[in-house]
């Protein structure tokens, strides 16, 4: 096999295979031979063909098959043999696939060599913080919330407390979709719908009849709504007064503390807090460090890579939107900007794992998957599952080796301490 490897751009090649005739014809030869034994044509015993009326029969056929084949096989050869990392499948353009010399070239993309630069200088803030009493009764406070009670009152409706509406919009005179609904509930203050409707419904009583003028945000989810003026005919059904659930043994039982009252019911919450507080930190760690490692380290980005990231990326986006059809699928120009960020990190973390020879802690992987599966009621059988499942554990293991390189990053960088509070890491009652 002779090749020849042109260079066409930074990380474009074309490259030139030949493969000799006697090559394809053995493998065609043996093809046929093996075909032979199974065909089955009308005159001749299964097994009993010859291979001289296979050839007239399939030959060609054949041909094509092996050429397809020798193609394939003898790329993945050549770069192998030439030490070069395809970025993506290459674009096969055939010189010569009749009689003789098989001759065709490929053109393809390569990994880009890296140089890891700037480790021991990336700038990490990290955060320190506690959780206080504070944190403690503010959070036991979200938890009431989450729970009330109405009663239905005669006064008007104050911030908290829950109307229930009828109301008709109109754009122009016109009416527009999704603007009417009949017995909805909105608790004022929640903040679920435009702010200036809860507005306009403060003050409001049970009977009464309101008109509510607003404009829709230029960002509106809707586009069609967005920035336009609407004008809501609004009848008042009801208006009812929120109660929070007594610190009591009932409440407890609500959030699964079965005994131990109050007290061990904050101590439940203490321990989900600071464990939360831990893996906020542990994100802003990590993203301050691969943030670094990108910006330290600009690559060009293989076109293939890039293109089959935002492939993915429109896929993963349909699926959360519930797209039916491939119509539905958003436009890629969106997505390219998030795609290259993939790409260039997932090729720097590789380089990472490379250059320190870092390899996945088992331990870790296991204990990620005993974590996982405590929420099931057959704890130990739901961590045999996920360990005997691939997609699952390859999954397991690339997070799991992704810490590792944060962990490893972090002990060459350059980190500072910065004094924070929970609520202001864990954005609490934004």
């Amino acid at each position: 096999m002779q090749v020849s490897v042109e260079s066409t751009g930074t990380l474009e090649r074309r490259m030139e295979v030949q493969v000799p005739a006697v090559e394809i014809d053995k493998a065609v030869d043996e093809r046929l031979q093996r075909l032979s034994r199974t065909v089955r044509l009308k005159g001749f015993r299964p097994g009993k063909v010859p291979v001289k009326v296979v050839r007239q029969q399939f030959g060609q056929q054949v041909r094509q098959e092996v050429l397809g084949d020798v193609m394939q096989s003898s790329f993945a050869e050549a770069v192998e043999q030439e030490k070069l990392t395809p970025a993506g499948g290459p674009r096969i353009e055939p010189i010569n696939v009749g009689e003789g010399d098989l001759k065709y070239r490929a053109v393809f993309e390569i990994v880009p060599q890296i140089q890891l630069n700037g480790l021991d200088t990336l700038p990490v803030e990290r955060p320190v913080a506690d959780v206080s009493t504070a944190d403690v009764d503010a959070m036991i406070q979200n938890l009431r919330e989450q729970k009330p009670t109405f009663t239905s009152v005669e006064r008007e409706a104050w911030d908290t407390d829950r109307v229930t509406i009828d109301f008709n919009g109109t754009i122009d005179g016109q009416p527009f979709e999704g603007g009417a609904g009949e017995n909805i509930p909105i608790v004022l203050g929640a903040g679920r719908m435009l702010a200036d409707f809860e507005a306009g419904l403060l003050g409001a009583r049970a009977g009464e009849q309101r008109t509510i003028k607003l404009t829709f945000p230029a960002n509106y989810g809707a586009p069609a709504l967005a920035g336009k003026q609407a004008e809501f005919a609004v009848n008042v059904k009801s208006v009812e007064e929120r109660h929070l659930p007594e610190l009591d043994d009932e409440f407890c039982k609500a959030y699964g503390v079965e005994q131990g009252g109050i007290e061990q019911l904050r101590r439940e919450v203490e321990e989900n807090m600071r464990r939360e507080l831990a893996d906020a930190i542990r994100a802003r760690l990590k993203k301050q460090v691969l943030d670094g490692l990108a910006s330290a380290n600009p690559i060009e980005l293989p076109k293939a890579m890039v293109d089959a990231q935002v492939r993915d990326m429109q896929i993963e986006a349909a699926r959360r939107m519930g797209a039916r059809d491939a119509s539905q699928i958003p436009p890629p120009d969106a997505f390219q900007e998030g795609a290259r960020r993939r790409v260039q990190l997932s090729l720097l973390v590789g380089e990472v794992i490379k250059t320190a020879n870092i390899q996945v802690n088992q331990s870790q992987v296991q204990a990620r998957f005993q974590e996982l599966a405590q929420q099931y009621p057959d704890a130990v059988q739901a961590v045999e599952q996920y360990r005997t499942n691939p997609q699952m554990r390859r999954q397991m293991e690339a997070a799991v080796l992704e810490d590792q390189v944060v962990d490893w990053l972090l002990e060459r960088a350059r980190v500072t301490d910065k004094e924070s509070t929970f609520k202001e890491l864990m954005n609490f009652g934004a």
